[in-house]
């Protein structure tokens, strides 16, 4: 096991909140491949994206959002950041922040002191599927999981459901 996996699942584990962790196929790791392949709606499908103000010291947020939402960067992110500027991290930089690829990015085992924010949807369903740390795993559980993380806030309106 890669010693991202295993500090994600320390991390979940610690939350007290009953979880499984998946192995996926590393080439199936991207949400739509994922579902289809495995099975999962998209609307339990939560994705972890990395954002970051623009300037010469940037600030950066995780926000996990449902894969029928989309994050709502120049609004909500963007206030939130106190940036005149976001955009979503690139992958070598969300690497960099994280200790995660694409595709693998989860709210379990952040760096502390980064930020999490969690779309008020997200907590509405009764399971939801994120990545595990790296692109060969997922982690399946309630959206309590997420709440009883430390650094974790649940924000109204963070995402917007695509028309």
């Amino acid at each position: 096991m890669v010693k991202i996996e295993q500090r994600v699942l320390d991390v979940v584990t610690a939350t007290g909140v009953p979880f499984e962790s998946m192995a996926c196929d590393p080439e199936l790791a991207d949400t739509a491949a994922f579902c289809e392949h495995y099975g999962f709606s998209l609307d339990d499908s939560a994705n972890t994206i990395v954002v970051a103000s623009k300037g010469e010291s940037p600030v950066f947020a995780a926000c996990v959002v449902l894969a029928t939402h989309r994050l709502d960067v120049n609004g909500t992110v963007r206030k939130r950041l106190g940036a005149r500027k976001v955009s979503f991290a690139p992958p070598e930089l969300t690497a960099e922040v994280t200790g995660m690829a694409m595709g693998g990015v989860t709210p379990f085992g952040l760096p502390d002191g980064l930020p999490l924010w969690i779309d008020a949807a997200v907590m509405e369903r009764q399971r939801v599927v994120v990545g595990g740390g790296s692109r060969a795993m997922k982690i399946i559980g309630s959206p309590a999981m997420l709440n009883a993380l430390a650094n974790a806030e649940v924000v109204d309106g963070l995402a917007k459901p695509f028309v």
